[in-house]
């Protein structure tokens, strides 16, 4: 079945479950590998967002220095990634047209590239969304998020996805622990809201995706200081009331894996794939990771 009749059917059936009211299915994650990406270009590293096609064979990746790399993926026949071949490299410009410098106003986090090819970057420092209409035009002046509690120097729009023309952003943090996340939409230049997501304490918001199934991915991370990273996946449906059926997915341990900040929700024809990218901050200490699951329901 082609990638968008799979993912129209669904989303379908997800509704359709709304409707009825029956409980969300039960899902778990099974491993599928991890790989280790590396380069040599001085803006190599620090990869804060990744977008994959619907059929897992073409990225895009972006450094939360303001660059875009993009190219193709080399699977065995497992499935398993066995080499990121880089096709080209950006760097993402301001609306006049000047290369964004990396810190305040360069801080790009999340990437979002939508049915019509066009590529939404969201920003930390300045907080704002930027669209462009290739990784080389310059940035198309957008309307500014609202400012809401938690979102200050370097916890802005982390996390963003695009579905039917609309984008869905989650900042990093909310104004307290026991505060929910608040899920921004913006569409024809204006910006609105679609409910909150639960937050429970010390997890952060960092990378989102909607699947083929039509279901909310959300990336989150847990710093623990000496002890690393932690890493969590919850998917959700977005009602017209907001967040339902949330699941848990996958919690890691610390040091399992490096700083995952990014997510891909796609259908490797066997069942739903998701692809997590790192960011090493640019330390020699840490490393730019692929870490891939399949979901079966």
């Amino acid at each position: 079945m082609p990638n968008r009749r799979r993912r129209a059917l669904g989303a379908f059936l997800s509704l359709f479950l709304i409707a009825a009211g029956a409980p969300a299915p039960a899902a778990s994650l099974e491993y599928v590998g991890t790989f280790v990406w590396s380069g040599d270009d001085d803006s190599f590293g620090g990869f804060s967002g990744i977008e994959l096609s619907e059929d897992g064979s073409r990225f895009h990746a972006l450094t939360d220095r303001a660059h875009l790399y993009w190219g193709s993926i080399e699977r065995d026949s497992q499935g398993v990634i066995r080499a990121m071949n880089t096709a080209g490299r950006a760097h993402l410009k301001d609306s006049k047209g000047r290369p964004l410098p990396p810190g305040y106003t360069g801080d790009s986090e999340g990437l979002a590239i939508g049915q019509d090819g066009r590529i939404w970057v969201s920003f930390e420092g300045l907080d704002r969304v930027a669209l462009y209409a290739d990784p080389d035009a310059r940035a198309r002046p957008m309307k500014p998020p609202p400012k809401l509690p938690g979102m200050r120097l370097n916890t802005g729009l982390e996390a963003v996805a695009i579905r039917d023309g609309t984008l869905y952003a989650v900042p990093e943090r909310s104004g307290s622990e026991a505060e929910p996340f608040p899920i921004l939409t913006f569409r024809d230049n204006r910006w609105g809201r679609a409910g909150e997501i639960r937050r429970d304490p010390r997890w952060l918001a960092v990378g989102a995706d909607f699947g083929p199934d039509g279901w909310f991915y959300l990336l989150e991370r847990d710093f623990q200081g000496i002890l690393g990273f932690a890493s969590r996946v919850r998917r959700m449906q977005l009602t017209e009331n907001g967040p339902a059926n949330e699941e848990i997915l996958l919690t890691t341990r610390p040091l399992q894996y490096d700083n995952l900040e990014g997510i891909a929700v796609w259908h490797d024809g066997q069942g739903i794939r998701l692809t997590m990218i790192s960011d090493d901050n640019f330390l020699f200490v840490q490393r730019t990771e692929l870490v891939e699951y399949r979901l079966r329901d």
